[in-house]
C-alpha cells in the first residue's frame, strides 16, 4: 500500500524538476538567443565585407604628337578589352580603318579627376599620333586617357572578390527572378520557410542530413555568419539568425547584402562574390544595365555556379536561365512576349573574362612589397584601396617576350636541355625611376619565386662602371686616356690565398687606355685601379650610388664576387642613367580610397649623388663599350645612331649572364642563369645581351645623348699614348675630360710635339 504523504512529495519534487528544468531551458535559450542577436548586429552593421585592394597600370594619355605606333595603341585597346565593331557607340568599343581609330573611351576616376566617355578620332602619321580630335564637337583634344588596364589585386582571405553594390542598383528583373526561383514567400515570411525546415529535420532523424529549405534570408546567414557544417545544431542556429535579421532588418536591406554576398563563380585562384562583379565577370557591363536574360542567368548561378558555368556547361547554363524565366513567367512577373523574346537569346556571355586574377604577378609582387613599407598587411587586403601603379603593359609585353623567346633559342643553338635555363628583367624610365616592367622568370604567369626581386647572384663586371667612376672622379689622376697596367698580378693579403685575376682571353695587354679597359672588360687592369684606389671606396660608392645590401671589401669584389639581385643592380645602374642622380626605384604612382578620395601620392624623390662631369664620362665610357667593346654585337639589333650605353657581365665559370643598359628613355637589366646555379657556358654578350637588344628593338627607344656639364671639354688624343693630338695623327681619338685634366703634352704624331717640331724646323731650314 503506497504512502499517500510519500507519493505527494514525490509529485511535488517532480513537478518542481520539470519547472526548474524548463526554466534552465528558457534562460539557456534567451542567453543564446541574446548571444546571436547581439554578433548579428555588431557583424551586419559594422564593415561587412574585406574588399581586396585593386592594381591599375599606367593609364595610356593620348596627344596630338606623341610617340605611339598604330600597332601599340591596338594592344592596348585589347588589353583593355574594348571591342572591335563597325559602329563604335558605346563605352569600350573602337573601330580602326588603317591608321585611324574611332574610339569611345569607358569613363573611370583617376586620381586627380573623373574623366567621363569620350568620343575620340586618332590619327596616326608613322610612329606618332599625328591628330586627336573629339568626335561629337569635331574640336582637338589636348589630352585624354584610356581607363587603366587593371593588372592585378591584393585579395582578403580565400581570395574573395567583389563590387559592392547599392539595393537601388540591383536591377528589378533580377530581384523577381531571385524570388520566383529562390524564396516566393520572401516577402511575406519571417526568415525562414516552416514546411522547409520541417523537411529538413525529417531529413535529419531519417538520417539523410541536412538538406534544402532554405530561403534567401537563411541563404544570407549561412554564406555571412556561418561555416560550411551540416549538423541540426548549425541549422538550429541558421534560424535563429535568420529570424533575427528579419527583426531588425528591411527585407530590401537583407536583399542588398544578398546581392553582395552570394558566391556566382570562380576565376582561377579568384572567387565571384555578388551580382557587382558578376556582371563584369560574365558581360563586361555594369548590373545596372543587364537585360532580362543577363539577370536571369545570374539568377541561375546561385545553385550551382559551377555546374552552371555558362562558358564550360552553355546547354547547362541556358537551360537554367530558362527555368527561371519560366518560373517568373508563372509568377507573372514577365509578360508572355518577354517570356518569349528572353527564351530566345543567346545567353551573351563575353568569350574573355575581364581579368582579376593578376597578369603580372612579379610586378604585382613588387608592389605588394612597396605598399607594406607604408600600409598594414590587413588593411591592403579588406579597405578596397586602388592602387596605381608604373607598369607600362606594352613595355611588359615586349620584356616578357624577350625574354621567353631568346631562353628557347639559346637553349636550341647550344643544345642545353629545353626548359632549364631561367631569367629576370627589370626596366625603368631612365629619369624619373619609375619600373615599367618586371619579369621574374620565364614563366612569366607563376605566382612563386621571383628571380627579379630575390634571385641574388654574383654580378661579375657589372661593377666595373663603380671601379671606374671612383677613379674618373678623381681627375687629377684619372682621365679616359689615362694608361693602365695590364699585365700580370698577384694580391696578396694575410690570412687568405694570393690571388691571380685573369683575363676573359687568358692574354695580358700590357698599356692600355682606361676607356679600352672598360670597353673591353679587362680584369688584371681593372682589378689593379680597384686596389689602388682602395676597395673600401670602390664599394662605398656601390651604397652611394642605392646599393643598400652589405658588400665584401676583399680584392674579389672588384671583379663582381658580391651577389645582387636585378632589381638592386637597375637600383645601382639608375644613377648613371639619370646623369648622376640616385633615383628610388618606385613601382606606385598614387594609392585611392575605395570611394575614390586620394590617400597617398608617391612623389619622384631625387638626390644628385655623382657631379655632373664624371657622370658624363662613365656614360660615354658606357657608350664604347657598345659602340667597341663587348657588347658592340648590340648592333645587330639596334642602330648605332642610338649610342647606347651598357656593360656586360659574365660570372665564373660562365654561370650568370647580365646585361644592363641604358637608352635616352629606358634603363633595362637582364640576367639568365640557372636555378641550381650550374654554369651554362653562356657570357653576358652571348645570352643577357640578346635578351636585352631583342626587347628593346620591340620599344623603339629614343637615342642616348646626354647633355654636356659645362665643366667638360673635348679634346682630341692619341689612341695609343693618349697624349694630346692633332689632325696628323692617325687613329686619334675625341674625349670629354673634366675641364684643366685633360693632356698637356703633344703626342709624337702631333704638329707641334718637340720633337716633331725640331724635325721640322730643320727640313725648312734645307728646303
Amino acid at each position: 500500500m503506497e504512502n499517500p504523504y510519500l507519493n505527494n512529495f514525490r509529485n511535488f519534487f517532480t513537478r518542481k524538476r520539470l519547472r526548474l528544468f524548463l526554466l534552465s531551458l528558457a534562460l539557456l535559450l534567451s542567453g543564446f538567443a541574446l548571444y546571436l542577436d547581439i554578433s548579428v548586429r555588431m557583424q551586419f552593421e559594422g564593415k561587412r565585407w574585406a574588399m581586396p585592394a585593386r592594381v591599375y597600370a599606367r593609364p595610356v594619355e593620348l596627344y596630338s604628337g606623341m610617340k605611339l605606333r598604330p600597332e601599340q595603341l591596338a594592344m592596348e585597346l585589347a588589353m583593355l578589352d574594348y571591342r572591335a565593331v563597325d559602329d563604335p557607340q558605346t563605352p569600350g568599343s573602337y573601330r580602326r580603318q588603317g591608321d585611324e581609330f574611332t574610339i569611345i573611351t569607358r569613363p573611370f576616376t583617376f586620381w586627380d579627376e573623373s574623366q567621363a566617355s569620350l568620343p575620340l578620332q586618332a590619327d596616326f602619321n608613322g610612329v606618332r599620333l599625328s591628330a586627336l580630335t573629339n568626335r561629337a564637337t569635331g574640336k582637338p583634344v589636348t589630352l585624354a586617357r584610356l581607363d587603366p588596364v587593371l593588372i592585378g589585386g591584393i585579395y582578403p582571405a580565400h581570395n574573395e572578390d567583389r563590387v559592392l553594390v547599392k539595393f537601388d542598383e540591383i536591377p528589378p528583373h533580377l530581384i523577381k527572378g531571385l524570388i520566383a526561383i529562390e524564396d516566393r514567400q520572401f516577402y511575406t515570411h519571417h526568415g525562414f520557410s516552416a514546411r522547409g525546415t520541417a523537411r529538413a529535420l525529417v531529413s535529419i532523424l531519417s538520417g539523410g542530413g541536412v538538406q534544402g529549405g532554405s530561403t534567401l534570408t537563411q541563404q544570407l546567414v549561412k554564406n555571412f555568419f556561418l561555416t560550411p557544417e551540416r549538423t541540426l545544431r548549425r541549422k538550429f542556429t541558421e534560424v535563429m539568425m535568420s529570424m533575427l535579421l528579419e527583426l531588425h532588418y528591411s527585407k530590401d536591406e537583407i536583399l542588398e547584402a544578398y546581392a553582395n554576398e552570394i558566391y556566382v563563380g570562380q576565376d582561377s585562384n579568384r572567387a565571384i562574390h555578388g551580382f557587382g562583379l558578376a556582371s563584369h565577370f560574365y558581360f563586361d557591363r555594369p548590373l545596372s544595365r543587364l537585360d532580362l536574360p543577363q539577370a536571369a542567368l545570374l539568377v541561375g548561378l546561385v545553385k550551382g555556379p559551377s555546374h552552371y558555368d555558362p562558358r564550360r556547361q552553355s546547354a547547362r547554363a541556358l537551360a537554367r536561365r530558362n527555368l527561371v524565366l519560366q518560373e517568373m513567367r508563372k509568377m507573372d512577373f514577365i509578360t508572355q512576349a518577354q517570356y518569349i523574346a528572353a527564351r530566345s537569346t543567346p545567353l551573351g556571355v563575353v568569350e574573355k573574362a575581364p581579368e582579376g586574377t593578376s597578369l603580372y604577378p612579379a610586378f604585382v609582387e613588387l608592389v605588394h612589397r612597396q605598399l607594406r613599407r607604408d600600409y598594414r598587411e590587413e588593411d591592403l587586403r579588406s579597405e578596397g584601396l586602388q592602387i596605381f601603379t608604373t607598369l607600362d603593359p606594352l613595355v611588359q609585353t615586349s620584356a616578357e617576350r624577350a625574354l621567353t623567346v631568346r631562353l628557347s633559342q639559346l637553349e636550341r643553338d647550344r643544345r642545353i636541355p629545353p626548359r632549364t635555363l631561367e631569367g629576370a628583367v627589370v626596366v625603368s624610365h631612365s629619369q624619373n625611376g619609375e619600373v615599367q616592367a618586371l619579369v621574374g622568370g620565364r614563366n612569366t604567369r607563376f605566382e612563386g619565386f621571383n628571380r627579379a626581386l630575390d634571385a641574388t647572384r654574383p654580378i661579375g663586371s657589372l661593377i666595373k662602371p663603380v671601379i671606374y667612376l671612383t677613379a674618373l672622379e678623381r681627375p687629377d689622376s684619372y682621365t679616359l686616356a689615362t694608361l693602365l697596367d695590364d699585365s700580370p698580378l698577384v694580391w696578396r693579403e694575410r690570412g687568405t690565398s694570393d690571388w691571380e685575376p685573369q683575363n676573359y682571353d687568358k692574354e695580358f695587354h700590357g698599356k692600355v687606355p682606361l676607356r679600352v679597359a672598360l670597353a673591353n672588360s679587362y680584369n688584371v687592369s681593372t682589378a689593379r685601379l680597384g686596389l689602388a684606389l682602395g676597395v673600401r671606396q670602390v664599394m662605398e660608392n656601390a651604397h652611394r650610388l642605392g646599393v643598400e645590401r652589405d658588400l665584401n671589401f676583399y680584392a674579389s669584389s672588384l671583379l663582381g664576387a658580391d651577389s645582387l639581385s636585378p632589381l638592386e643592380v637597375t637600383q645601382m645602374y639608375q644613377a648613371f642613367a639619370s646623369g648622376g642622380f640616385r633615383v628610388p626605384l618606385r613601382a606606385i604612382r598614387e594609392v585611392l580610397m575605395s570611394d575614390g578620395q586620394p590617400l597617398q601620392r608617391y612623389p619622384l624623390s631625387v638626390e644628385q649623388v655623382i657631379e655632373p662631369g664624371p657622370a658624363y664620362l662613365v656614360t660615354h665610357a658606357l657608350q664604347m663599350v657598345v659602340q667597341e667593346g663587348t657588347a658592340d654585337a648590340l648592333k645587330r639589333y639596334l642602330s648605332p645612331d642610338l649610342r647606347l650605353a651598357g656593360k656586360t657581365g659574365t660570372t665564373n665559370d660562365l654561370r650568370d649572364s647580365w646585361f644592363a643598359g641604358y637608352t635616352g628613355d629606358r634603363l633595362a637589366v637582364v640576367w639568365v642563369g640557372r636555378d641550381d646555379n650550374q654554369p651554362i657556358n653562356i657570357t653576358g654578350a652571348g645570352g643577357a645581351m640578346t635578351v636585352w637588344g631583342e626587347m628593346m628593338a620591340r620599344l623603339d627607344p629614343d637615342p642616348l645623348t646626354p647633355p654636356m656639364p659645362e665643366n667638360i671639354e673635348m679634346i682630341q688624343v692619341d689612341s695609343v699614348t693618349g697624349l694630346r693630338a692633332d689632325g696628323g695623327c692617325q687613329g686619334s681619338v675625341e674625349l670629354p675630360f673634366i675641364r684643366g685634366s685633360g693632356p698637356t703634352e703633344a703626342a709624337p704624331c702631333a704638329a707641334h710635339a718637340p720633337a716633331r717640331s725640331l724635325k721640322s724646323w730643320f727640313e725648312r731650314l734645307f728646303e
